[in-house]
C-alpha cells in the first residue's frame, strides 16, 4: 500500500529565507503547531537522528524519530530557478518491522519574479500505511505549511 500526504503553499519572500527558517530547528516551538519541537545536533547533517516531537489536530502528541538523508542548500540553475530540499526517513519500530516506511520531503522552488513555493510531501508504503494515518498527516503538514508562510512572512515584512 502506498500514500503520499502533501501540502503546499506560496510564500511571499526569498528562498533564503524560508530555507532558513526551516533549518533553524531549535525555533519551531516559536511558531509551528505540527512539529513543536525538533532534537537534532546543530547544525543540522546528513546523517544525523532527528526527534520530531509531533501534536496532532485534537491535541494529542507522539515523538518521531528520523534520520535526515537530504540538506540540498539553495542552488540557482541558467534559468534563474532556486530549488533547495530538506529529506528524512522514518526510523521507529514499524520501520525495523517492515511495516511502514515514511519519507519526508520538503522542497522549496522559486522562479524569478515570483514567490517561493513550499512543497512538502511524505512517502508512505509498507503493510501498515494506513496506520500511519495519512489524512492526519495531510492535515499537520497543512497546518505546518500555513505556519511557516506567517512565520517567514512576519520576518520578512510587507514587500
Amino acid at each position: 500500500m502506498r500514500a503520499e500526504p502533501r501540502a503546499i503553499v506560496d510564500i511571499e519572500a526569498p528562498l533564503e529565507q524560508v530555507w532558513a527558517v526551516m533549518l533553524d530547528t531549535e525555533a519551531y516551538g516559536d511558531w509551528n503547531p505540527f512539529v513543536f519541537r525538533a532534537e537534532t545536533p546543530q547544525p543540522a547533517a546528513v546523517g544525523n537522528p532527528i526527534v520530531l516531537h509531533v501534536r496532532w489536530a485534537g491535541g494529542r502528541t507522539t515523538r518521531s524519530p528520523e534520520v535526515i538523508t537530504a540538506i540540498d542548500p539553495p542552488t540557482t540553475d541558467a534559468d534563474g530557478v532556486t530549488t533547495a530540499r530538506l529529506s528524512y526517513v522514518y526510523a521507529g519500530l514499524p520501520t525495523r518491522l517492515r511495516l511502514i516506511r515514511g519519507t519526508r520531503h520538503q522542497r522549496l522552488v522559486r522562479r524569478p519574479g515570483g514567490p517561493t513555493t513550499y512543497d512538502t510531501v511524505e512517502e508512505f508504503s509498507g503493510p501498515a500505511v494506513r496506520l500511519a494515518g495519512p489524512d492526519r498527516v495531510a492535515e499537520g503538514f497543512r497546518r505546518h505549511a500555513e505556519a511557516l508562510k506567517r512565520r517567514v512572512e512576519a520576518l520578512v515584512g510587507p514587500s
